[in-house]
């Protein structure tokens, strides 16, 4: 039987009078994508802010790879094993395509603030390794070509990419992304959902939060859907997509 990766049990998150999240349970295991949806206003960014310490929750229980978990900031998180990619874009504009991604990987380093000061040949041996790293992301993400445009000179699709291998070079056991597929048209999509499997047959969980339903649809192992801060199914892709409660909830009444 595959192992359980993250397990959340009961996460809670209110914001004075409002309770954003509600015992929301999730059971990811290694190797899958997993889908969370739900219409606007459901809880999905609050549920990702909770679990990579953006927020504190409330209540609720937390495991990664098997042991006990405490998202109480982001870099904790990154040390931990879950990196992350936000709705609007973050990059390092006035830095190559390279430097972001070597920024990314300084999380795994050795050497620390000594060594880049120093200089010594372990730092530098270590640099040397760091710059390869990145170059192959690049490569996987497919933007190897660009390793040293700037960042803010690069395609909308192509910094979204650039943002996913940054992530990646923190070498994440799970990788949350936040509506990667944003802004994109379907020809990007469909190249990021390409991605996304070769990221997953490298080794690499994926937690995804995605308003394309038809893509969340057909990439995902696994898929989760909230309301108002509630799950209200949770499943394979056939059964959610027909369950009635899913469909009210995208159909049905207009949400904030």
């Amino acid at each position: 039987m595959t192992n359980a990766l993250l397990e959340i049990g009961g996460a809670s998150k209110r914001f004075g009078g409002l309770l954003a999240l509600s015992g929301v349970s999730v059971r990811i295991l290694s190797g899958q994508i997993y889908g969370l949806i739900g219409p606007n206003g459901a809880g999905k960014t609050t549920f990702f802010n909770v679990i990579t310490g953006l927020y504190q929750p409330d209540a609720g229980s937390f495991v990664l790879d098997g042991k006990p978990y405490s998202p109480s900031a982001p870099d904790k998180v990154a040390q931990a094993g879950i990196a992350r990619t936000f709705q609007n874009i973050r990059l390092f504009g006035e830095m190559t395509a390279l430097e972001n991604v070597m920024v990314g990987r300084h999380v795994r380093t050795r050497q620390g603030v000594i060594g880049a000061i120093l200089r010594h040949a372990a730092a530098r041996r270590e640099e040397a390794e760091i710059r390869e790293r990145a170059l192959s992301l690049l490569d996987l993400v497919g933007i190897a070509a660009s390793a040293h445009r700037t960042a803010r000179h690069l395609s909308y699709g192509d910094q979204r990419r650039l943002e996913i291998a940054r992530a990646l070079a923190t070498e994440p056991l799970l990788l949350a992304l936040d509506e990667p597929a944003a802004g994109m048209n379907a020809t990007e999509k469909q190249g990021l959902r390409e991605l996304l499997l070769r990221i997953r047959e490298s080794g690499t969980t994926i937690l995804l939060i995605e308003h394309d339903v038809k893509l969340v649809m057909g990439l995902c192992d696994r898929i989760t859907v909230l309301d108002y801060g509630r799950v209200i199914a949770e499943g394979v892709p056939q059964d959610v997509q027909g369950n009635p409660a899913v469909i009210e909830a995208y159909l049905g009444m207009e949400h904030a």
